[in-house]
């Protein structure tokens, strides 16, 4: 498990409900599409293989070696007949006859050789590209995963690489060997005859014509397809995560029918794209067995005119069934060529994002107190349309700042502007008197730990997932920091107490527990800077006091900033500073701002006592 961002979060939040647009659409998984600049595309791919040109180089010298090995058969077999079997002679016919095996042996040798050392290059090459693109997601800015599905993200790790993959590892050197084939085909039927070979030539057009017109709607056909699987796995994955909303309302039948609508359009485009893709065997047949009568017929006049031997037509006839495979196999290749050019630019355009400011290791890095200062801080997640307006505040070290008011107000939006998960319009975020924009990141977000309304854990066990709040911590301090956060007894309880896996989601644990272990991991984070977003909304009454008692001790020494909803959970806080529109309208203490009878007296009324508002 490591940071995105090198900070100790100890939940993840998203901003205020309706404070910022976002582009939410379903993956599509695979889909495939025509690269819009397939030799930039292919140039910087090919970046990825240039450590290995030595091996390439000796992958290169196989595919040739191979290839030539099988044109030797045909050859071969020429010899045999015009200079062996019809003349009669025994002698010498044997050696041919191993010959030709061993040709076909050490030819089946080599692209096995060839084969195994180039799916070694693409899975290195690959692990690079990987590497490259997981790197860049790390330092991303927050604001492009707020933005960007996670379906998307997946499917640019998963399938765009598995794209590249396969035309990598096995197309690259089928790729060679059908060049090298057709190329050296075409040398050997010039050397044995050329009135045979210009007629070869003069049905070639024919057979790329047909077989291009095949290729093109076969592409056509499985692009609809990845199309229509892209939205059906979308809405399987909306399915099959909204499960109990679908439950709760009595939508099952209807998500049984939306299922069945885009199940159906699979279908179909699968039937037509199939259909294609079936086609170019029997059409590729054709056009071969085509190509064989011709080079027969067209032999078997010349050789009643002695102007060809019965051993070269009978090459000519193995050539032009040979012919027929490198071009079925270019057909096919096309599409997964075209695949992968159109996934590398998609990875392409992630890894050349800039990453957030500050993301390297410039900047300011030092001991930090935790002395917080807002200072005229306007904010808009969509330009022209702010979301905070002229925020000022000071935090002292030590001291608690409660953040109160309606959702969408802006409060949690302060604490992402803090961390600098997005940046400022203007105004200056100041940490012990210096601009966070100064400091490196890390050093930043390594002073902070956020407690969030939305825990998140990992699928690991309960003790990693406290440790993840200081990764050199020993199992003692994670003990000691679950039992100060009224962890310690229900983490017990549990199968195999702290060495208990948590499944995806941390589903075999209870809102409640999830959010008392992101606390136990803000505790041991030790942060000089406390940020808690609800951080106990999800915990019952009791369980709510004793978690409240335990962040009061943690806040000794520290500063805080607490956004709550129930008001009474922050009385005792230094300053309250109250939001209704992404302004502060109110300051002061609890008791003073309910003295005053305002905003703040109408929110706690209502919180609290439920009381109409007059």
């Amino acid at each position: 498990m490591s940071p995105a961002h090198g900070s100790r979060v100890a939940g993840y939040g998203t901003p205020d409900a309706g404070s910022m647009l976002r582009a939410r659409r379903p993956a599509a998984p695979g889909r495939i599409e025509e690269a819009r600049d397939p030799k930039g595309a292919l140039a910087r791919l090919a970046g990825y293989l240039r450590p290995y040109r030595g091996a390439l180089a000796i992958v290169l010298l196989m595919v040739a070696g191979y290839t030539l090995l099988g044109l030797a058969g045909p050859w071969l077999t020429s010899t045999a007949i015009d200079g062996y079997i019809i003349p009669g002679r025994i002698e010498g016919l044997g050696a041919i006859a191993l010959a030709m095996l061993a040709s076909y042996l050490l030819s089946d040798l080599l692209r096995a050789l060839a084969d195994r050392r180039m799916a070694v290059i693409s899975q290195e090459s690959l692990m690079l590209l990987r590497r490259d693109l997981f790197a860049r997601l790390q330092v991303l800015p927050v604001s492009f995963f707020d933005r960007t599905p996670a379906g998307e993200l997946m499917s640019r790790l998963t399938n765009d690489i598995d794209a590249i993959n396969q035309a990598v590892s096995q197309n690259v050197t089928a790729l060679l060997a059908s060049i090298l084939s057709l190329g050296g085909i075409l040398a050997a039927m010039l050397l044995l005859d050329v009135q045979l070979t210009l007629a070869a030539l003069a049905v070639i057009p024919l057979m790329l014509l047909f077989t291009g017109f095949v290729a093109r709607y076969t592409r056509r056909g499985f692009r609809d397809l990845q199309k229509h699987l892209g939205s059906m796995n979308g809405m399987l994955e909306e399915a099959i995560t909204g499960r109990r909303m679908a439950e709760a309302f009595g939508r099952k039948d209807d998500v049984l029918e939306e299922f069945d609508r885009r199940n159906e359009a699979v279908f179909r485009s699968g039937v037509a794209a199939n259909s294609y893709a079936l086609l170019l065997m029997p059409v590729s047949n054709a056009l071969g067995n085509v190509f064989i009568v011709v080079m027969a017929a067209f032999g078997s006049w010349l050789a009643l005119r002695d102007l060809v031997t019965v051993g070269v037509i009978a090459a000519f006839v193995t050539y032009g069934r040979n012919f027929v495979q490198p071009l079925r196999q270019l057909a096919n290749m096309y599409n997964s060529i075209q695949a992968a050019l159109a996934g590398a630019e998609r990875i392409f355009e992630i890894i050349d994002m800039a990453p957030e400011p500050g993301a390297g290791y410039g900047g300011w890095s030092g001991e930090v107190a935790g002395d917080v200062r807002f200072d005229s801080v306007d904010f808009s997640y969509v330009p022209g349309t702010k979301i905070l307006s002229d925020i000022g505040f000071h935090a002292e070290r030590g001291r608690t700042v409660a953040l109160v008011g309606p959702t969408g107000a802006g409060k949690t939006t302060m604490t992402n502007l803090l961390t600098r998960f997005y940046e400022i319009d203007s105004g200056a975020i100041s940490m012990d008197g210096r601009d966070i924009r100064e400091m490196n990141l890390a050093c930043l977000r390594g002073s902070l730990a956020l407690v969030l309304q939305d825990t998140f854990l990992f699928a690991d066990t309960v003790m990693e997932n406290i440790r993840f709040g200081r990764l050199d911590a020993t199992d003692d301090e994670c003990v000691e920091a679950a039992r100060l956060a009224q962890a310690d007894y229900f983490i017990r309880q549990l199968p195999m107490g702290y060495a208990t896996d948590l499944s995806e989601g941390a589903a075999n644990l209870s809102q409640g527990q999830r959010q008392l272990l992101s606390i136990s991991r803000a505790i041991l984070a030790a942060p000089a800077v406390l940020v808690l977003d609800e951080a106990t909304s999800s915990v019952d009454t009791r369980t709510e006091r004793r978690i409240q008692e335990a962040l009061f001790r943690l806040r000794a020494g520290r500063t805080s900033i607490v956004i709550a909803h129930r008001l009474a959970t922050i009385r005792d806080a230094d300053l309250v500073l109250v939001l209704d529109g992404g302004q502060i309208v109110e300051r002061g203490t609890h008791a003073s701002l309910l003295a005053a009878r305002g905003f703040y007296r109408s929110l706690y009324e209502i919180g609290v006592r439920g009381k109409n508002v007059k």
